[in-house]
């Protein structure tokens, strides 16, 4: 098995740290809701709902803490373009049940599928243009972790965001 290591050559810059508070939610699931009838094509197509409703005030959240970090920047901002790197560490809830003194690991289903946090995460993203797209994050390094287990963990559940730019020919 081989294994990717992550390219150190390349320069990145910081454009944007986002710092949002609030319980992180998954998205990505999503449940059959009937049937519905296409006014424009006249054809019927199944109505398909995200499973979890705590997606919508979890993208809303981010969507105000990505502008909210911008219009603190204090400068001209345009969304970002190009290849963009992404490191969040997710901060979620602990559960009353875990082990109070040591280190324990976010791997219930309550905590979220790590992938789909981010799919949620980068939507927010995008609607408070932070970036062009989030097509454009070519690379991810992410974490979830408890209040207090890890060095950038919040102290309530949130996230904390940063963008980096890459080298290369911007859009």
């Amino acid at each position: 098995m081989t294994s990717i290591a992550p390219d150190t050559s390349l320069e990145r810059e910081l454009r944007l740290t986002i710092v949002v508070h609030g319980r992180p939610a998954p998205q990505g699931s999503k449940k059959y809701a009937g049937h519905r009838l296409n006014a424009a094509s006249g054809r019927r197509s199944a109505v398909l709902v995200e499973q979890s409703k705590r997606v919508k005030p979890w993208r809303a959240l981010v969507t105000t803490a990505t502008t909210n970090a911008i219009a603190n920047g204090g400068c001209l901002y345009t969304p970002l373009d190009g290849p963009l790197e992404a490191e969040i560490v997710f901060t979620v809830r602990k559960p009353a049940s875990a082990p109070k003194r040591r280190r324990t690991w976010p791997t219930t289903r309550d905590s979220g599928d790590i992938d789909k946090l981010l799919r949620s995460t980068f939507d927010g993203i995008a609607d408070g243009n932070g970036v062009v797209d989030d097509s454009r994050i070519i690379r991810v390094a992410a974490i979830k972790t408890f209040p207090g287990e890890h060095p950038e963990a919040l102290p309530e559940p949130g996230a904390i965001i940063r963008l980096y730019t890459l080298p290369g020919d911007p859009r």
